[in-house]
Parts: structure tokens; sequence; C-alpha cells
């Protein structure tokens, strides 16, 4: 199973970006799919996620700005964020929770390399 992220780059202060990540591999049902960020100095931080039959949740520092979706037909999660601020500036991480064949008693958690956003004031 492999995470890849796209959509990464620089956007001026104010803007919009979206990302998105594919799953790849073989799974049998995906648990839960989730936005980490991690900027220079500090430690990764779980900005949004969906978990299945839950509605879809944002940190307080981008709740009315960020929104995560996922297609899981396409097996494609996204993260649009708009009204970009300085402080966003961060390498973006979509991970995903989830169990690889029916039977399996425990889930598996996958990363994605991370994909860099910079946003210029």
């Amino acid at each position: 199973v492999q995470l890849q992220a796209f959509g990464g780059g620089l956007v001026q202060a104010g803007g919009s970006l979206r990302l998105s990540c594919v799953v790849s591999g073989i799974i049998f049902r995906i648990k839960s799919t989730s936005w980490f960020r991690q900027a220079p100095g500090k430690q990764r931080e779980l900005i949004a996620d969906i978990t299945a039959g839950g509605p879809a949740t944002a940190a307080e520092s981008v709740k009315g700005r960020f929104t995560c979706s996922r297609e899981d037909a396409q097996n494609t999660m996204y993260l649009q964020m708009n009204n970009l601020k300085s402080e966003d500036t961060a390498v973006y991480y979509c991970n995903a929770v989830v169990m690889l064949r029916d039977g399996d008693t425990h889930w598996r958690t996958y990363w994605g390399k991370g994909t860099l956003v910079t946003v210029s004031s």
C-alpha cells in the first residue's frame, strides 16, 4: 500500500490550494484518512480527518478554511485549503488507516511522503 500526495506549491497569502492523496494497493476497507502537517521546528500535527461513517473534522487552527474530503471509489482523499496564511507553511502529509483483507484482526497505518506548501505574505 502506498500513499502519494500531490498539489503542494507556492501560493500568496489569501490564496487557495487543493492537495490530493492517492491510496494505491489492495485494500479491503479504509477506516480513516487524515491530513497532518509539520512546520519547520515544530511537531507534526493533525489538521483534518474523516473516519468511516463520521463527519470530516478539522483542527481549530484551520477550521472554516480547510476542508477534507474523500472519494472511496477512487481511493483518493483531498484537502481544500482556502484563505491560506503564512503560518500554514509546512510539509503536508496524508495518512490512512486501513484493513488489508477481510477478516484481518488489526488496522494498518500508512503515510505519504509529504508535499510542501509555502505561503508567502
